[in-house]
């Protein structure tokens, strides 16, 4: 379509209508609200060459019968003066503009002025298909978000809503419904956004998966238990000892003379190097416990089967070894059959004076007393078991026993008894070491012990016999837990590869399969710390009227740092005039904050 532009002209400004005010070496158009604007020619498109009064002629849409002109031009190429007559009844300025919209809407027709399509049945039938369905669509959009705004959510709501639960989970970084909501696309806003609208319960615990550790227990058959010489051992009294509603014990404790043994589960009679089991316990390097579930670094099946005690007669590896002067000594590692008595800490503590409890805890105390001669830390700071029984959340501080001191010691001494066998017979192991920190301290209050620990560096996994300065320890190997920890099987399996007559790995092998440990169990130790803190909130959460006791432990510039023993639970309030290191504080919970993980409270 040409013609000539002259002052009354109806032409199209980029997609809006315009009015030519005056022509010359620039053109004069007027535009809607009255507004005027100097272009060149090429920027403007005639659709009519007028003249047009007023662009508001325009809002006063023509009638017309727009099927009628499409059934009568099937097949034709008509030209847009043509196409206006035939469906408005004549082309004027209000007829073009109308023609020019019916060119945009696209359905019957289709192109610009200059080279106009008419559309076929087929085409028109899927079109109009396709439009109805986005109508649908966008109906049913529009009443999904009503339905989540009122948090009165259908079934089908909930397969819209899993894409907000990917950012939720950290799985994804965007989300339509977020958009739409204006809602920050963060894993704690879509948390928030999904306990308000209903689809995540208050109770429900993001970080596992957040976190991405593996949240099922391995799968995978587990082989029956090959014939092998054991010494024999069901003639000594064995005692597991642990918490109540411990499911996987892997090490017991008996005594011959003033020979300590500590009998571990003697997994890597099963789990072999490189073999399913292996990797699948690599891949998630320990147990994981959280107050809801547990998932297994290995098969349950396989603990059933190696757990001490779990059986009549159990086969563990055992260390076996006198205390002297300089530590551990006549050590001895053995493949062993073992009869095992389990108990819990609270039921050997009342006996911490009988045989052999007081026995052992004289060996053990010694040993005690000799870490901490070599500067050994003792952080005694609250701790509690957390545990989702029936929907309920239950929190049990864990007691300071003699018991529970007594296991620990024992277990250290095989811990260094097993490094200082692999040293002794050129074993290739993994080794715990912790640095020293840069001031050591012997704290005696809680205050004193919480801001010791924040001195201390992280514990790392190495290849060589390095000093692990919290244990007080000049050597040593985790060798206690290999039904849950990674680094524990490695030392099991290359203790009893020699043992055995076999070949250990070699160093560098080892340090391939140790790769990522570190990593991964922080990854895991993370998950459990944010799980207990989450299930501990929503305990507060659901007894709004809590009231406890605080110790203050930290006293900085803007914030005091206290205790909940109760919960094992650390905080931060505002500083009180009444605050001092130490010292005891009522306190009532105010509000609680799942997403974020925060808490705040009151002073009594």
């Amino acid at each position: 379509m040409s013609a000539s532009i002259r002052a009354g002209s109806l032409v199209l400004y980029k997609i809006h209508p315009a009015r030519v005010g005056s022509v010359g070496e620039k053109i004069e158009i007027e535009l809607d609200g009255g507004k005027s604007r100097k272009v060149r020619p090429k920027d403007v498109r005639v659709l009519h060459p007028g003249p047009l009064g007023s662009l508001s002629a325009l809002q006063q849409a023509p009638e017309g019968n727009v099927e009628e002109a499409w059934e009568l031009l099937q097949g034709e190429r008509p030209g847009f003066g043509e196409l206006a007559e035939l469906v408005f009844g004549g082309f004027t300025p209000v007829t073009a503009w109308a023609t020019w919209q019916l060119l945009q809407e696209g359905l019957y027709f289709a192109g610009d002025p200059d080279e106009i399509e008419v559309r076929t049945a087929e085409q028109v039938e899927a079109m109009r298909a396709e439009r109805e369905r986005k109508h649908r669509e966008a109906e049913e959009w529009q009443a999904f978000l009503q339905r989540v705004e009122a948090a009165q959510l259908q079934d089908e709501d909930r397969k819209r809503l899993a894409e907000v639960e990917r950012v939720a989970l950290g799985a994804a970084q965007h989300s339509r419904i977020l958009s739409a909501f204006k809602v920050d696309e963060t894993p704690e806003a879509a948390h928030r956004f999904l306990l308000r609208c209903g689809y995540w319960p208050a109770e429900k615990n993001p970080w596992p998966q957040r976190s991405g550790v593996i949240l099922e227990s391995p799968q995978i058959g587990v082989p029956a238990l090959a014939e092998e010489d054991r010494l024999d051992l069901t003639s000594l009294d064995a005692w597991a000892i642990d918490d109540e509603g411990n499911q996987d014990p892997d090490d017991a404790i008996s005594l011959d003379g003033d020979y300590l043994w500590v009998h571990v589960a003697d997994v890597a009679a099963l789990v072999r190097p490189e073999g399913h089991l292996d990797l699948a316990a690599r891949e998630r390097s320990s147990n994981l416990y959280l107050p809801e579930f547990t998932v297994n670094m290995l098969p349950e099946v396989l603990t059933e089967q190696m757990g001490l005690g779990l059986q009549a007669v159990s086969p563990a590896l055992s260390f076996g070894m006198r205390l002297g002067e300089e530590g551990p000594t006549d050590i001895r590692v053995e493949r062993t059959l073992v009869r095992v008595q389990r108990t819990s800490y609270a039921a050997a503590n009342e006996r911490m004076q009988e045989a052999p409890f007081a026995d052992i805890a004289r060996i053990t105390d010694t040993y005690r007393q000799r870490r901490l001669a070599r500067h050994a830390a003792r952080i005694d700071l609250p701790e509690a078991s957390v545990r989702v029984v029936d929907g309920e959340v239950v929190i049990r501080p864990l007691p300071k026993l003699a018991s529970r001191d007594m296991v620990t010691d024992a277990m250290l001494m095989a811990g260094e008894a097993a490094a200082l066998f692999a040293i002794a017979n050129v074993i290739p192991i993994p080794y715990a070491m912790q640095p020293e920190p840069e001031e050591i301290r012997e704290p005696a209050t809680m205050s004193a012990m919480y801001a010791y620990r924040r001195l201390f560096k992280p514990s790392n996994t190495v290849l060589h016999p390095e000093p692990h300065f919290g244990l007080g320890l000049e050597r040593y190997a985790r060798a206690t837990s290999p039904l849950r920890r990674y680094a524990d099987l490695l030392v099991h399996q290359q203790l009893r590869a020699f043992i055995s007559g076999n070949e250990p790995l070699s160093r560098e092998v080892l340090g391939e399969r140790m790769a990522g440990i570190d990593v991964a169990s922080g990854r895991i130790r993370r998950t459990e710390r944010q799980s207990n803190l989450h299930w501990k909130l929503v305990h507060l959460q659901r007894h709004p009227d809590w009231q406890g006791e605080a110790v203050v432990v930290a006293l900085e510039e803007r914030k005091a740092v206290l205790v909940i023993p109760e919960l094992a639970m650390e905080i931060r309030l505002r500083p009180h005039e009444h605050f001092e290191l130490d010292g005891r504080v009522r306190l009532k919970v105010r509000d609680v904050d799942l997403t974020t993980q925060d808490a705040w409270f009151q002073v009594k």
